[in-house]
């Protein structure tokens, strides 16, 4: 190989290497190795993670592996199409609570934390014992309501309402 076409491979190669880390960047991303993804965008849509004995399956758009190490954290990142407000909403953050509890149940990491990312901010959110505590009611508040006959809807907006699967057989539909 001559010396100029090394050097016009290094040159590639960098390049390379700053767009990929320049999109990671753009895309709300940790520094690390995005080892799964479910947009479509960086590789195939991955199969979603699930643990049988939680019932819980779910498919973050992103998880990181921030270190070289078997010890580094692996990071679940949820990234949201429409701005937050002043602070992110709690769905989202149960959410991205129930990615890192499926990182920690299928792949035997236990992620400190999250991320949320929202056009106009991103969240980082601690997967305390409190968080993972409170997840846990939710899901068993969830099922118990599963198994009744009839859920009281939880909210009187009508815009969600409007996007609920559900509006065309719901008694309490706010659109009537």
């Amino acid at each position: 190989m001559t010396l100029p076409l090394a050097v016009l491979l290094i040159l590639i190669s960098v390049a390379l290497f700053w767009l990929a880390t320049r999109q990671q960047k753009i895309a709300g991303l940790p520094s690390g190795r995005v080892i799964y993804s479910d947009t479509g965008r960086w590789a195939a849509v991955e199969k979603p993670l699930f643990d049988a004995v939680l019932g819980l399956a779910g498919k973050p758009d992103y998880l990181v592996e921030t270190g070289e190490t078997e010890e580094d954290p692996i990071i679940p990142v949820e990234v949201k199409s429409r701005h937050s407000g002043q602070a992110p909403y709690d769905s989202h953050i149960f959410q991205l609570a129930a990615y890192c509890l499926l990182v920690e149940r299928q792949l035997g990491k236990r992620p400190p934390y999250g991320i949320l990312k929202y056009p106009d901010q991103t969240f980082s959110i601690e997967f305390t014992p409190a968080l993972e505590t409170a997840l846990r009611s939710t899901l068993e508040a969830m099922r118990s309501a599963e198994r009744r006959k009839e859920v009281a809807r939880s909210h009187d907006s009508p815009p969600r309402c409007a996007r609920c699967g559900y509006r065309g057989v719901c008694d309490q539909n706010l659109l009537h």
